[in-house]
């Protein structure tokens, strides 16, 4: 059987690496694009003697050609962080709407399946919990969130136009926080900035009561669901993520616990926008995919933890 080729934007980041480590054990010919903006080739060194992986330092806000036969795309390119969004708001605008524009047209020529990585973001603060797919959300677009939401609410609308309009094979994937080695320890969500602070012993930061919950994936099984859901032909969004929600207060003495830290819990004020509540609804997964997660929230912080000693060292 003709060995498939697969093209992963993003692919030197957290979640792009991830995903390229696991096409590649599935036997596929993986193309990695990147500008490196926030990703990092010490994510994907490992890959190049393969001999079925090549990776190109590339821009995907300008017009994208790949030569020859294209089975998959899986655009990942985007700051997902909001240190990162907030620094570059602009470019992550770019690589939602023109990025994925591009990318749209390459997989239309193609006659590729294109699955894209929205985000939990799109349901901004939601005032409905846990959220469903049909949720449409509670986003503030002018907001300092606004950049990264309204990118990937456009990424979404323009995405179902091509199915819509040119029949395109695509599929949605709305991501919920999602954790595991090769977070960045400057990342500034959660997991990192709680892990990083607990090893150096330092205080732990929370913000306005520490009561606001998080759900939080293992990224092993985070992409699991998105092989799942690329090997359908489903093109109505998906919700992949744990729908285990936990307040940040407790995930921070969970991380004291486990890594032996002396480190205290300070306070700071809430940030504009901040949602009180995420959580998935993972019903159509299970249904469509037969996905749930599996590695329990202790497994998935130690994992991540010993990952964390090694870079902080």
């Amino acid at each position: 059987m003709k060995q498939k080729t697969v093209l992963i934007t993003g692919a030197a980041g957290f979640l792009g690496s991830h995903l390229c480590d696991r096409m590649v054990e599935e036997g596929f010919f993986v193309i990695g694009m990147d500008n490196l903006s926030t990703g990092s080739l010490t994510n994907i060194n490992h890959l190049f003697n393969t001999g079925n992986f090549e990776f190109y330092r590339y821009d995907v806000t300008k017009f994208v050609h790949i030569p020859g036969k294209l089975d998959y795309i899986l655009h990942f390119a985007s700051p997902a962080s909001p240190i990162d969004y907030q620094k570059i708001p602009i470019q992550t605008l770019k690589v939602g709407a023109l990025g994925t524009h591009n990318l749209l047209g390459l997989a239309k020529e193609k006659k590729s399946r294109i699955l894209v990585a929205s985000t939990s973001e799109v349901y901004g603060d939601p005032i409905v919990h846990p959220q469903t797919e049909e949720y449409w959300g509670n986003v503030n677009p002018i907001g300092p969130r606004g950049v990264y939401d309204e990118a990937k609410r456009f990424m979404e609308s323009i995405t179902m136009a091509y199915h819509n309009y040119h029949q395109l094979n695509t599929g949605i994937a709305r991501i919920f926080n999602t954790y595991g080695p090769r977070m960045r320890v400057n990342d500034g969500r959660a997991i990192p900035a709680f892990m990083s602070q607990a090893l150096k012993n330092e205080d732990i930061t929370l913000f306005g009561s520490g009561l606001q919950t998080r759900s939080f994936c293992y990224v092993n099984d985070l992409i699991e669901g998105i092989f799942r859901l690329l090997m359908t032909n489903f093109h109505l969004p998906v919700n992949i993520g744990n729908p285990q929600e936990i307040p940040l207060k407790q995930l921070a003495e969970e991380i004291i616990e486990l890594t032996h830290s002396k480190s205290k819990t300070v306070y700071l004020s809430l940030p504009e926008d901040d949602p009180k509540q995420r959580c998935p609804d993972i019903n159509r997964a299970i249904n469509i995919l037969g996905w749930s997660p599996k590695v329990g929230r202790r497994e998935g912080l130690l994992s991540t933890i010993e990952y964390f000693k090694t870079v902080l060292t």
